[in-house]
């Protein structure tokens, strides 16, 4: 496993390995729904590339940037016990130069959701993950679908943006009472921990809903409210019922809907979401 810091050293070593190459952008502090992401790359591909890097510009001042967990050590074991190729570790000057002014904007799904409660967020995102597809020029790009509204809007610049890759989106890996892997979840207090798997049942409760025959958004929409407002220790940011593709609210009847919510624990925010239907996202 190579592992480099400048961009030069990572495409030269990425010019020398055999295709189609696999990437798996992350931020470090790997756990198991990483991972999953690394072996589904390398089912796929015959080379494999991550990036650990903690990308500044998707936080907002008020955000958690110097909280944020970083063990490189440890992730760099993880990645070499699953035979990954190349990992980048590049420093923050390295992907935004001095005097750096140039960004990647998304323009209609970035807007609701996490978007609405963090609006310099995607811009960000969209951006550092637009210099990863240049750096490393995958032909697969894999993220897990916790994080649902990234994968549409990535889904989208991909597309926009003419990129010759294929977008992986893979299902959410959870711990076993259900809540979803996160780096996140490490600041969590033993009480906080219990308390967050209101996020799965909440999910789950409308999801069973669906699946009994109840197609109107708002009673999917009050089955998740109803259960988050029982847990005393969450605090419910948004719960929404949206079009998997536009991420547009929905109302009445629907056959298909992004079900996904924003909830602090403490002062924890997670998110989560559940897909129902046979509409996938960003399609």
């Amino acid at each position: 496993m190579k592992v480099v810091e400048t961009l030069g050293d990572l495409r030269a070593v990425c010019g020398q390995l055999p295709r189609p190459l696999g990437l798996v952008p992350t931020m470090g502090a790997l756990h198991e729904g990483h991972l999953s992401l690394v072996r589904a790359a390398a089912e796929r591909c015959h080379s494999v590339g991550v990036s650990l890097f903690v990308n500044p510009a998707q936080f907002a001042p008020t955000e958690d940037l110097a909280a944020y967990p970083r063990d490189l050590d440890g992730d760099l074991a993880k990645l070499a016990a699953e035979a990954v190729d190349v990992v980048w570790t590049p420093p923050s000057d390295e992907v935004y130069p001095p005097g750096f002014q140039t960004w990647v904007e998304v323009e209609h799904v970035t807007r609701p959701l996490e978007g609405a409660q963090r609006p310099e967020h995607f811009r960000g995102v969209t951006t550092v993950v637009t210099k990863l597809f240049h750096a490393f020029e995958p032909q697969f790009a894999y993220f897990g679908q916790k994080d649902a509204q990234q994968c549409v809007v990535i889904r989208r610049m991909a597309a926009d943006l003419n990129f010759p890759l294929e977008v992986v989106v893979r299902p959410t890996v959870r711990e076993p009472d259900g809540l979803a892997m996160s780096s996140r979840n490490k600041y969590l207090s033993p009480a906080e921990r219990r308390a967050a798997s209101v996020l799965y049942r909440a999910l789950t409760r409308a999801a069973e809903a669906y699946q009994d025959g109840q197609r109107q958004a708002q009673a999917l929409r009050q089955r998740m409210v109803e259960t988050l407002a029982a847990e005393p220790l969450a605090e419910t940011q948004y719960v929404s019922v949206a079009n998997p593709a536009s991420l547009e609210e929905l109302d009445g009847p629907v056959e298909s809907a992004l079900l996904s919510m924003a909830v602090k624990v403490g002062k924890t925010r997670l998110i989560d979401n559940w897909l129902v239907g046979d509409r996938p996202l960003g399609g």
